[in-house]
């Protein structure tokens, strides 16, 4: 019963080539996906904040994606993809482009969505004060995400940690192809179905292992930086 997790530890012990680039591929690809998902989401998170009262529709419509299923992601990125679809001629379909793109479309509602919601708070208590001394709408916000830096990094880390967990969106747009476009979540359900129990354990100890950092970090830095009083709501 023990002998798979003996042989597991023993792959992780010895530095496994192939566990060493899935896991680097896995890094690169959410890690990737994690800024884009926040060059985009700050904005639009700001553009949401700015005016709350009349944006009710699309901050309904961001709240609604928060639970879209991954798999309805990468069929998304799927068809735009495609050899028939608008970005067909581009060649990105089954390349780490492509599970780029999937992952930040997935991610990117969980970092507009957290931002927007600190954002909101952050203007009710200083916007107008930043308004008084002259700055515009966007410069407030602005102004206001600079403030909320260390808050961001929270939700950066959220966002990285959701990327690299699911599985879905980039097993669509992958083809979970060996040595190319196989991360750790692809390669754990390949890996299972194959019966090579050993190294879908050990990438799952790992996967384990990475999640729970991550987890770890986004609870010291909000212990670290929260206001006496006031604790940071948020956790991947």
């Amino acid at each position: 019963m023990w002998a798979p997790f003996d042989q597991a530890l023993a792959l992780l012990w010895g530095a496994d080539p192939g566990l060493l680039q899935v896991l680097a591929l896995s890094l690169s690809v959410s890690g990737t996906a994690a800024l884009l998902a926040s060059l985009l989401g700050l904005p639009l998170a700001a553009w949401l904040a700015l005016a709350p009262g009349r944006r009710r529709a699309w901050v309904l419509l961001l709240n609604t994606a928060l639970a879209l299923p991954s798999v309805l992601v990468g069929l998304g990125v799927y068809l735009l993809l495609s050899r028939s679809g608008p970005l067909g001629g581009w060649g990105l379909l089954f390349t780490p482009w492509a599970m780029i793109l999937a992952q930040t479309m997935l991610v990117l509602p969980v970092v507009a969505a957290l931002a927007r919601a600190r954002l909101v708070e952050g203007l009710e208590e200083g916007g107008e004060q930043l308004r008084s001394l002259g700055a515009s709408p966007w410069l407030a916000a602005l102004l206001m995400l600079v403030h909320l830096r260390r808050a961001l990094l929270v939700i950066l880390l959220s966002a990285f940690g959701r990327a690299i967990a699911e599985v879905g969106a980039v097993m669509v747009v992958g083809g979970n192809i060996e040595g190319f476009t196989r991360v750790m979540t692809t390669s754990i359900a390949l890996e299972t179905s194959k019966g090579d129990l050993p190294r879908a354990i050990a990438l799952g100890l790992l996967l384990l292992l990475l999640v729970g950092l991550l987890n770890a970090l986004s609870a010291w830095l909000q212990q670290v930086f929260a206001r006496p009083g006031k604790p940071l709501e948020l956790a991947l």
